[in-house]
Protein backbone atom coordinates (compact mmCIF):
# COMPACT_ATOMS: atom_id res chain seq x y z
CA UNK A 1 0.00 0.00 0.00
CA UNK A 2 2.90 2.35 0.72
CA UNK A 3 4.03 2.20 -2.90
CA UNK A 4 0.49 2.89 -4.00
CA UNK A 5 0.21 5.92 -1.71
CA UNK A 6 3.46 7.34 -3.09
CA UNK A 7 2.16 7.39 -6.65
CA UNK A 8 1.24 10.74 -8.21
CA UNK A 9 -2.45 11.37 -7.79
CA UNK A 10 -3.30 11.37 -11.49
CA UNK A 11 -2.11 7.75 -11.73
CA UNK A 12 -4.48 6.71 -8.97
CA UNK A 13 -7.75 7.28 -10.84
CA UNK A 14 -9.67 4.03 -10.72
CA UNK A 15 -12.60 3.35 -8.35
CA UNK A 16 -14.62 6.22 -9.81
CA UNK A 17 -14.25 4.84 -13.31
CA UNK A 18 -15.30 1.44 -11.98
CA UNK A 19 -18.47 2.80 -10.35
CA UNK A 20 -19.34 4.85 -13.44
CA UNK A 21 -18.70 1.96 -15.85
CA UNK A 22 -20.74 -0.41 -13.71
CA UNK A 23 -23.63 2.03 -13.55
CA UNK A 24 -23.88 2.77 -17.27
CA UNK A 25 -25.50 -0.24 -18.89
CA UNK A 26 -27.69 -0.91 -21.89
CA UNK A 27 -30.81 0.39 -20.10
CA UNK A 28 -29.19 3.80 -19.60
CA UNK A 29 -28.05 3.90 -23.23
CA UNK A 30 -31.57 3.11 -24.39
CA UNK A 31 -33.18 5.74 -22.10
CA UNK A 32 -30.82 8.40 -23.42
CA UNK A 33 -31.06 7.32 -27.06
CA UNK A 34 -34.86 7.25 -26.89
CA UNK A 35 -34.83 10.72 -25.31
CA UNK A 36 -32.70 11.93 -28.22
CA UNK A 37 -34.97 10.25 -30.76
CA UNK A 38 -38.10 11.84 -29.23
CA UNK A 39 -36.91 15.31 -28.31
CA UNK A 40 -33.67 15.93 -30.19
CA UNK A 41 -31.25 17.89 -28.00
CA UNK A 42 -33.92 19.36 -25.72
CA UNK A 43 -32.98 17.04 -22.83
CA UNK A 44 -29.20 17.42 -23.11
CA UNK A 45 -29.13 19.55 -19.97
CA UNK A 46 -30.74 16.70 -17.99
CA UNK A 47 -27.83 14.38 -18.91
CA UNK A 48 -25.42 16.90 -17.40
CA UNK A 49 -27.70 17.35 -14.37
CA UNK A 50 -27.69 13.59 -13.90
CA UNK A 51 -23.90 13.46 -13.91
CA UNK A 52 -23.75 16.26 -11.32
CA UNK A 53 -26.27 14.43 -9.10
CA UNK A 54 -24.26 11.22 -9.26
CA UNK A 55 -21.00 13.08 -8.50
CA UNK A 56 -22.65 14.52 -5.37
CA UNK A 57 -24.02 11.13 -4.23
CA UNK A 58 -20.83 9.18 -4.91
CA UNK A 59 -18.68 11.88 -3.29
CA UNK A 60 -20.89 11.68 -0.20
CA UNK A 61 -20.53 7.91 0.02
CA UNK A 62 -16.77 8.15 -0.50
CA UNK A 63 -16.37 11.02 1.99
CA UNK A 64 -18.23 9.09 4.68
CA UNK A 65 -16.03 6.01 4.16
CA UNK A 66 -12.74 7.95 4.20
CA UNK A 67 -13.70 10.26 7.08
CA UNK A 68 -14.89 7.50 9.42
CA UNK A 69 -13.23 4.29 8.24
CA UNK A 70 -16.71 2.72 8.25
CA UNK A 71 -18.58 1.16 5.36
CA UNK A 72 -21.70 2.80 3.99
CA UNK A 73 -23.83 -0.02 5.41
CA UNK A 74 -22.40 0.66 8.89
CA UNK A 75 -23.50 4.26 8.35
CA UNK A 76 -27.00 3.18 7.37
CA UNK A 77 -27.16 0.78 10.29
CA UNK A 78 -26.43 3.65 12.70
CA UNK A 79 -29.77 5.16 11.63
CA UNK A 80 -31.71 2.19 12.99
CA UNK A 81 -32.60 -1.40 12.27
CA UNK A 82 -35.22 -0.31 9.73
CA UNK A 83 -32.34 0.06 7.27
CA UNK A 84 -31.62 -3.69 7.65
CA UNK A 85 -35.24 -4.56 6.90
CA UNK A 86 -35.17 -2.49 3.72
CA UNK A 87 -31.70 -3.35 2.46
CA UNK A 88 -31.73 -7.09 3.22
CA UNK A 89 -34.75 -8.09 1.08
CA UNK A 90 -33.74 -5.54 -1.54
CA UNK A 91 -30.24 -6.85 -2.15
CA UNK A 92 -31.46 -10.48 -2.27
CA UNK A 93 -34.33 -9.84 -4.73
CA UNK A 94 -32.31 -7.29 -6.72
CA UNK A 95 -29.44 -9.75 -7.16
CA UNK A 96 -31.66 -12.52 -8.50
CA UNK A 97 -33.48 -10.34 -11.03
CA UNK A 98 -30.44 -8.30 -12.01
CA UNK A 99 -28.39 -11.44 -12.55
CA UNK A 100 -30.87 -12.64 -15.17
CA UNK A 101 -31.15 -9.20 -16.81
CA UNK A 102 -27.37 -8.74 -16.98
CA UNK A 103 -26.79 -12.15 -18.52
CA UNK A 104 -29.62 -11.61 -21.02
CA UNK A 105 -28.14 -8.24 -22.04
CA UNK A 106 -24.62 -9.53 -22.59
CA UNK A 107 -26.07 -12.62 -24.27
CA UNK A 108 -28.04 -10.50 -26.73
CA UNK A 109 -24.97 -8.41 -27.61
CA UNK A 110 -22.85 -11.51 -28.23
CA UNK A 111 -25.63 -13.28 -30.13
CA UNK A 112 -25.89 -10.26 -32.44
CA UNK A 113 -22.17 -10.56 -33.15
CA UNK A 114 -21.84 -14.36 -33.15
CA UNK A 115 -25.23 -16.04 -33.76
CA UNK A 116 -23.92 -19.62 -33.63
CA UNK A 117 -25.00 -19.80 -29.94
CA UNK A 118 -28.34 -18.71 -28.46
CA UNK A 119 -28.87 -15.57 -26.38
CA UNK A 120 -29.29 -17.74 -23.27
CA UNK A 121 -26.08 -19.70 -23.96
CA UNK A 122 -24.05 -16.52 -24.47
CA UNK A 123 -25.63 -15.03 -21.35
CA UNK A 124 -24.71 -18.03 -19.23
CA UNK A 125 -21.14 -17.96 -20.53
CA UNK A 126 -20.95 -14.24 -19.70
CA UNK A 127 -22.19 -14.84 -16.16
CA UNK A 128 -19.67 -17.63 -15.64
CA UNK A 129 -16.85 -15.48 -17.05
CA UNK A 130 -17.82 -12.62 -14.73
CA UNK A 131 -17.93 -14.95 -11.72
CA UNK A 132 -14.52 -16.43 -12.59
CA UNK A 133 -12.99 -12.96 -12.97
CA UNK A 134 -14.07 -11.66 -9.56
CA UNK A 135 -14.14 -14.91 -7.55
CA UNK A 136 -10.71 -14.42 -5.97
CA UNK A 137 -11.48 -10.80 -5.07
CA UNK A 138 -8.37 -9.41 -6.80
CA UNK A 139 -9.22 -5.74 -7.22
CA UNK A 140 -6.21 -4.83 -9.40
CA UNK A 141 -7.20 -7.33 -12.11
CA UNK A 142 -10.86 -6.34 -11.87
CA UNK A 143 -10.03 -2.63 -12.28
CA UNK A 144 -7.83 -3.25 -15.34
CA UNK A 145 -10.56 -5.29 -17.07
CA UNK A 146 -13.22 -2.64 -16.33
CA UNK A 147 -10.92 0.12 -17.61
CA UNK A 148 -10.49 -1.77 -20.90
CA UNK A 149 -14.26 -2.11 -21.27
CA UNK A 150 -14.75 1.60 -20.57
CA UNK A 151 -12.28 2.45 -23.34
CA UNK A 152 -14.15 0.16 -25.73
CA UNK A 153 -17.61 1.54 -24.99
CA UNK A 154 -16.36 5.13 -24.96
CA UNK A 155 -14.56 4.89 -28.32
CA UNK A 156 -17.43 3.14 -30.11
CA UNK A 157 -20.09 5.59 -28.96
CA UNK A 158 -17.99 8.69 -29.60
CA UNK A 159 -17.18 7.42 -33.13
CA UNK A 160 -20.90 6.80 -33.74
CA UNK A 161 -21.72 10.33 -32.54
CA UNK A 162 -18.96 11.89 -34.65
CA UNK A 163 -20.15 10.07 -37.78
CA UNK A 164 -23.60 11.64 -37.46
CA UNK A 165 -21.99 15.10 -37.91
CA UNK A 166 -23.85 16.67 -34.95
CA UNK A 167 -25.41 20.11 -35.25
CA UNK A 168 -23.33 22.17 -32.81
CA UNK A 169 -25.74 25.16 -32.55
CA UNK A 170 -28.58 22.75 -31.77
CA UNK A 171 -26.43 21.07 -29.11
CA UNK A 172 -25.83 24.44 -27.47
CA UNK A 173 -29.57 25.12 -27.25
CA UNK A 174 -29.96 21.81 -25.42
CA UNK A 175 -27.84 23.12 -22.56
CA UNK A 176 -30.63 25.50 -21.54
CA UNK A 177 -32.95 23.76 -19.03
CA UNK A 178 -36.32 23.19 -20.68
CA UNK A 179 -38.90 20.42 -20.31
CA UNK A 180 -40.89 19.76 -23.51
CA UNK A 181 -44.57 18.92 -23.08
CA UNK A 182 -44.98 15.37 -21.80
CA UNK A 183 -41.24 14.90 -21.28
CA UNK A 184 -40.98 15.14 -17.48
CA UNK A 185 -40.57 11.39 -16.99
CA UNK A 186 -37.98 11.25 -19.77
CA UNK A 187 -36.08 14.06 -18.03
CA UNK A 188 -36.11 12.21 -14.71
CA UNK A 189 -35.22 8.89 -16.36
CA UNK A 190 -32.27 10.36 -18.22
CA UNK A 191 -31.00 12.33 -15.21
CA UNK A 192 -31.60 9.47 -12.80
CA UNK A 193 -30.14 6.81 -15.06
CA UNK A 194 -26.74 8.35 -15.72
CA UNK A 195 -24.32 6.09 -13.95
CA UNK A 196 -25.97 3.63 -11.64
CA UNK A 197 -28.22 2.96 -8.65
CA UNK A 198 -27.11 0.51 -5.96
CA UNK A 199 -23.61 0.47 -7.49
CA UNK A 200 -23.14 4.10 -6.38
CA UNK A 201 -23.06 2.84 -2.81
CA UNK A 202 -20.35 0.32 -3.72
CA UNK A 203 -17.88 3.17 -4.25
CA UNK A 204 -16.71 3.16 -0.64
CA UNK A 205 -15.97 -0.57 -0.87
CA UNK A 206 -13.91 -0.07 -4.03
CA UNK A 207 -12.00 2.72 -2.26
CA UNK A 208 -11.15 0.20 0.46
CA UNK A 209 -10.09 -2.39 -2.12
CA UNK A 210 -7.86 0.22 -3.76
CA UNK A 211 -6.22 0.98 -0.41
CA UNK A 212 -7.74 4.43 0.05
CA UNK A 213 -8.98 4.23 3.63
CA UNK A 214 -8.16 7.50 5.42
CA UNK A 215 -8.98 11.22 5.05
CA UNK A 216 -5.59 11.82 3.38
CA UNK A 217 -7.13 10.34 0.23
CA UNK A 218 -10.05 12.81 0.23
CA UNK A 219 -8.67 15.02 -2.53
CA UNK A 220 -7.70 12.16 -4.80
CA UNK A 221 -11.12 10.56 -4.22
CA UNK A 222 -12.81 13.75 -5.40
CA UNK A 223 -10.52 13.98 -8.43
CA UNK A 224 -11.19 10.33 -9.24
CA UNK A 225 -14.95 10.82 -8.94
CA UNK A 226 -14.96 13.99 -11.04
CA UNK A 227 -12.91 12.51 -13.87
CA UNK A 228 -15.02 9.35 -13.92
CA UNK A 229 -18.29 11.24 -14.32
CA UNK A 230 -16.77 13.63 -16.87
CA UNK A 231 -15.97 10.55 -18.98
CA UNK A 232 -19.47 9.19 -18.30
CA UNK A 233 -21.02 12.52 -19.25
CA UNK A 234 -19.22 12.63 -22.60
CA UNK A 235 -20.24 9.04 -23.26
CA UNK A 236 -23.92 9.60 -22.46
CA UNK A 237 -24.02 12.89 -24.38
CA UNK A 238 -22.66 10.91 -27.35
CA UNK A 239 -25.60 8.48 -27.07
CA UNK A 240 -28.05 11.37 -27.03
CA UNK A 241 -26.36 12.83 -30.14
CA UNK A 242 -26.78 9.49 -31.91
CA UNK A 243 -30.46 9.42 -30.96
CA UNK A 244 -31.01 13.04 -32.00
CA UNK A 245 -29.10 13.00 -35.29
CA UNK A 246 -29.73 9.45 -36.46
CA UNK A 247 -33.25 8.76 -35.21
CA UNK A 248 -34.99 12.07 -34.40
CA UNK A 249 -34.12 13.70 -37.72
CA UNK A 250 -35.22 10.63 -39.71
CA UNK A 251 -38.26 9.75 -37.59
CA UNK A 252 -36.91 6.25 -36.85
CA UNK A 253 -38.18 4.34 -33.79
CA UNK A 254 -36.26 1.62 -31.98
CA UNK A 255 -37.37 -1.12 -29.62
CA UNK A 256 -37.34 -0.95 -25.84
CA UNK A 257 -34.86 -2.69 -23.57
CA UNK A 258 -31.69 -4.32 -24.81
CA UNK A 259 -33.30 -5.02 -28.20
CA UNK A 260 -33.20 -1.28 -28.85
CA UNK A 261 -29.40 -1.39 -28.92
CA UNK A 262 -29.52 -4.09 -31.60
CA UNK A 263 -32.03 -2.02 -33.58
CA UNK A 264 -29.72 0.99 -33.32
CA UNK A 265 -26.78 -1.10 -34.53
CA UNK A 266 -28.87 -2.02 -37.57
CA UNK A 267 -29.63 1.64 -38.31
CA UNK A 268 -25.93 2.48 -38.04
CA UNK A 269 -25.10 -0.44 -40.34
CA UNK A 270 -27.61 0.72 -42.96
CA UNK A 271 -26.24 4.27 -42.86
CA UNK A 272 -22.48 3.72 -42.52
CA UNK A 273 -21.80 0.09 -43.38
CA UNK A 274 -21.60 -3.28 -41.62
CA UNK A 275 -18.30 -2.37 -39.94
CA UNK A 276 -20.04 0.39 -37.96
CA UNK A 277 -22.81 -1.96 -36.90
CA UNK A 278 -20.26 -4.49 -35.63
CA UNK A 279 -18.19 -1.81 -33.88
CA UNK A 280 -21.29 -0.49 -32.13
CA UNK A 281 -22.31 -3.98 -31.01
CA UNK A 282 -18.84 -4.41 -29.49
CA UNK A 283 -19.47 -1.20 -27.54
CA UNK A 284 -22.92 -2.44 -26.52
CA UNK A 285 -21.33 -5.68 -25.27
CA UNK A 286 -18.65 -3.72 -23.37
CA UNK A 287 -21.33 -1.56 -21.67
CA UNK A 288 -23.36 -4.64 -20.70
CA UNK A 289 -20.39 -6.73 -19.61
CA UNK A 290 -18.80 -3.93 -17.57
CA UNK A 291 -22.05 -3.58 -15.63
CA UNK A 292 -22.22 -7.35 -15.08
CA UNK A 293 -18.63 -7.65 -13.86
CA UNK A 294 -18.91 -4.53 -11.71
CA UNK A 295 -22.03 -5.80 -9.97
CA UNK A 296 -20.59 -9.30 -9.51
CA UNK A 297 -17.75 -7.67 -7.55
CA UNK A 298 -19.15 -4.51 -5.97
CA UNK A 299 -22.59 -5.65 -4.85
CA UNK A 300 -21.07 -8.91 -3.58
CA UNK A 301 -18.82 -6.77 -1.36
CA UNK A 302 -21.89 -4.92 -0.10
CA UNK A 303 -23.75 -8.16 0.62
CA UNK A 304 -20.77 -9.62 2.52
CA UNK A 305 -20.55 -6.47 4.65
CA UNK A 306 -24.32 -6.44 5.26
CA UNK A 307 -24.56 -10.09 6.28
CA UNK A 308 -21.44 -9.96 8.45
CA UNK A 309 -22.59 -6.76 10.14
CA UNK A 310 -26.08 -7.99 11.03
CA UNK A 311 -24.45 -11.12 12.48
CA UNK A 312 -22.25 -8.95 14.70
CA UNK A 313 -18.96 -9.89 13.07
CA UNK A 314 -16.09 -7.39 13.53
CA UNK A 315 -15.47 -4.69 10.92
CA UNK A 316 -12.39 -6.47 9.54
CA UNK A 317 -13.71 -10.04 9.75
CA UNK A 318 -12.68 -12.07 6.65
CA UNK A 319 -16.33 -12.98 6.01
CA UNK A 320 -17.09 -9.29 5.46
CA UNK A 321 -14.26 -8.85 2.98
CA UNK A 322 -13.49 -9.49 -0.67
CA UNK A 323 -12.88 -13.19 -1.31
CA UNK A 324 -14.69 -14.26 1.87
CA UNK A 325 -17.52 -16.79 2.23
CA UNK A 326 -20.36 -14.28 2.03
CA UNK A 327 -18.79 -12.51 -0.94
CA UNK A 328 -18.52 -15.79 -2.84
CA UNK A 329 -22.03 -16.84 -1.86
CA UNK A 330 -23.48 -13.69 -3.42
CA UNK A 331 -21.47 -14.18 -6.62
CA UNK A 332 -23.04 -17.65 -6.77
CA UNK A 333 -26.48 -16.11 -6.11
CA UNK A 334 -26.00 -13.61 -8.95
CA UNK A 335 -24.80 -16.27 -11.39
CA UNK A 336 -26.58 -19.60 -11.05
CA UNK A 337 -30.20 -19.25 -9.77
CA UNK A 338 -30.98 -16.43 -12.29
CA UNK A 339 -30.08 -18.75 -15.17
CA UNK A 340 -33.53 -20.29 -14.66
CA UNK A 341 -35.12 -16.98 -15.71
CA UNK A 342 -33.27 -17.07 -19.02
CA UNK A 343 -35.37 -20.14 -19.95
CA UNK A 344 -38.57 -19.85 -17.93
CA UNK A 345 -39.45 -16.18 -18.40
CA UNK A 346 -39.91 -13.41 -15.83
CA UNK A 347 -42.05 -14.14 -12.72
CA UNK A 348 -44.44 -11.20 -12.44
CA UNK A 349 -44.49 -10.70 -8.68
CA UNK A 350 -40.71 -11.01 -8.34
CA UNK A 351 -40.25 -8.41 -11.08
CA UNK A 352 -42.79 -6.18 -9.34
CA UNK A 353 -40.95 -6.46 -6.00
CA UNK A 354 -37.67 -5.74 -7.78
CA UNK A 355 -39.12 -2.62 -9.40
CA UNK A 356 -40.73 -1.34 -6.20
CA UNK A 357 -37.67 -1.87 -3.99
CA UNK A 358 -35.33 -0.64 -6.70
CA UNK A 359 -37.28 2.57 -7.28
CA UNK A 360 -36.89 3.39 -3.58
CA UNK A 361 -33.10 2.95 -3.48
CA UNK A 362 -32.00 6.32 -4.88
CA UNK A 363 -34.33 8.32 -2.56
CA UNK A 364 -33.08 6.08 0.29
CA UNK A 365 -29.46 6.87 -0.56
CA UNK A 366 -29.99 10.62 -0.98
CA UNK A 367 -32.00 10.99 2.25
CA UNK A 368 -29.68 8.81 4.36
CA UNK A 369 -26.59 10.67 3.11
CA UNK A 370 -28.25 13.94 4.12
CA UNK A 371 -28.90 12.43 7.55
CA UNK A 372 -25.50 10.84 8.08
CA UNK A 373 -23.32 13.64 6.69
CA UNK A 374 -24.92 16.37 8.81
CA UNK A 375 -24.57 14.66 12.18
CA UNK A 376 -21.83 13.65 14.60
CA UNK A 377 -21.53 10.33 12.77
CA UNK A 378 -18.94 12.21 10.71
CA UNK A 379 -16.12 14.43 12.07
CA UNK A 380 -17.10 18.12 11.84
CA UNK A 381 -14.42 18.82 9.23
CA UNK A 382 -16.03 16.42 6.76
CA UNK A 383 -19.71 17.19 7.24
CA UNK A 384 -21.81 18.66 4.45
CA UNK A 385 -21.49 22.28 3.43
CA UNK A 386 -24.51 24.34 2.33
CA UNK A 387 -24.04 23.67 -1.40
CA UNK A 388 -23.83 19.90 -0.90
CA UNK A 389 -26.96 19.93 1.25
CA UNK A 390 -28.89 21.88 -1.39
CA UNK A 391 -27.76 19.46 -4.11
CA UNK A 392 -28.65 16.41 -2.01
CA UNK A 393 -32.12 17.82 -1.32
CA UNK A 394 -32.62 18.36 -5.06
CA UNK A 395 -31.38 14.82 -5.71
CA UNK A 396 -33.79 13.44 -3.12
CA UNK A 397 -36.75 15.34 -4.59
CA UNK A 398 -35.93 14.24 -8.15
CA UNK A 399 -35.54 10.59 -7.17
CA UNK A 400 -38.67 10.63 -5.02
CA UNK A 401 -40.65 11.92 -8.02
CA UNK A 402 -39.15 9.22 -10.22
CA UNK A 403 -39.89 6.58 -7.56
CA UNK A 404 -43.53 7.66 -7.27
CA UNK A 405 -43.95 7.45 -11.04
CA UNK A 406 -42.28 4.02 -11.09
CA UNK A 407 -44.51 2.76 -8.27
CA UNK A 408 -47.64 4.11 -9.96
CA UNK A 409 -46.70 2.58 -13.31
CA UNK A 410 -45.92 -0.86 -11.88
CA UNK A 411 -48.84 -1.05 -9.46
CA UNK A 412 -51.40 0.23 -11.99
CA UNK A 413 -50.17 -2.39 -14.43
CA UNK A 414 -50.88 -5.06 -11.84
CA UNK A 415 -54.59 -4.27 -11.47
Amino acid sequence: MSNQQAEPKWSLVGPGLVVAATGVGAADLIATTVAGSKYGYALLWSVIAGCIMKVILVEGAGRYSLATGNTIFEGWSSLGRWTHWYFGPYIVIWGFVYGAAAMAGTGLALYSLFPFLSVAAWGILSGLAGAALVWSGRYDLFEKVLTGMVILMFITMVIAAALTLPNIPEIMTGLVPHIPEGALINVLSVAGGVGGTITLAAYGYWLREKGWTTPRFMRVMRLDNGIAYAVTGIFVVATLIVGAELLYSAGIAIGSGDQGMVDLAGVLGDRYGTWMSKLFLVGFWAASMSSLVGVWNGVSLMFADFLGHVQGKPHDDPDRMSGGRYYKFYIFWLTFPPMIMLFLGRPVYLILAYGVLGSLFMPFMAVTLLWILNTDRVPAEWRNKLFTNIMLVLCALAFIALALNELYTRLSGLF
